[in-house]
């Protein structure tokens, strides 16, 4: 008797296995992380396994830093995908990637169960290359000999973020890579490429000449502003005089009337 019971209970167990089984979902991506640069395509992979006889629902959304919203639902493509991207089973292929589909995208898979809704999901990255545009440089026409000279240059398009290198009389200021400073014959600055900046602590009338920078991010051919010449002229000290009060040497009125004669 103790025997039976105890089959009966493996047989349950099995029972409840293979049941569970059956009705679950996995759900897994080829790439988690994909790169595509701007106006080219890009490929979401989403594929799934469920239980025999079970019809999962595919939805794919698209996670921002501001909201959540559907790119596939209810069996179509919405929203700013419409029109040019398309269902490969249950991956997305985008066409023409722009700057803006860079985001978050979680694939969901979903079934109803007797022991309720089955869910299983996985999420993918896509970041959209953008090629660095033409940067704005700031260059000052003059400075004074032995001032602080700052000259500045910056791009927003770019992505990955660009990188910056100053060039004067068509020379490369800085070759080596990170932030440092430099002395070149008698030019002494120091560039950050980073941000852009070059510094001169004290500018001299050597370092007149004609100036521009370039940016790049490794995404298409770098990009540099226009030349701009910066002419440095030596201090020139001026000393202020005070002035003098000028006293007038014609006599008052009231004098001359009190020493006229009766």
């Amino acid at each position: 008797m103790a025997s039976r019971s105890l089959l009966l209970l493996l047989l349950g167990t099995l029972g409840a296995l293979c049941y569970h089984k059956a009705y679950g979902i996995s759900v897994k991506t080829d790439n988690q992380h994909v790169t595509a640069k701007e106006f080219q395509e890009a490929m979401l992979s989403c594929k799934y396994s469920a239980g025999k006889g079970i019809i999962p629902r595919v939805e794919w959304k698209k996670l921002s830093s501001r909201d959540v919203s559907f790119v596939y639902y209810k069996g179509d493509l919405v929203g700013d995908l419409k029109g040019r991207a398309e269902m490969i089973d249950s991956s997305i292929r985008i066409r023409n990637v722009t700057r803006k589909d860079s985001a978050r995208y979680r694939c969901e898979v979903s079934a109803p169960t007797e022991r309720g809704q089955n869910l299983a999901e996985t999420i993918i990255t896509l970041t959209v290359l953008v090629a660095s545009a033409a940067p704005s440089c700031e260059v000052p026409s003059s400075a004074m000999s032995g001032t602080v000279v700052q000259l500045s240059c910056k791009e927003n398009e770019g992505s990955p973020a660009s990188e910056y290198k100053w060039y004067r009389n068509g020379v490369a200021l800085l070759e080596n890579t990170g932030t440092g400073s430099a002395k070149i014959g008698n030019i002494s600055y120091t560039m950050n490429k980073k941000t852009g900046t070059l510094l001169f602590n004290t500018v001299s009338k050597k370092d007149t000449g004609e100036y521009y920078c370039e940016a790049s991010n490794g995404i298409g051919l770098p990009q540099k502003c226009s030349v701009k010449r910066m002419q440095v002229g030596r201090r020139v000290l001026t000393i202020n005089i005070p002035q003098v009060k000028r006293i007038s040497s014609t006599p008052s009125p009231l004098l001359f009337r009190r020493f006229q004669p009766l």
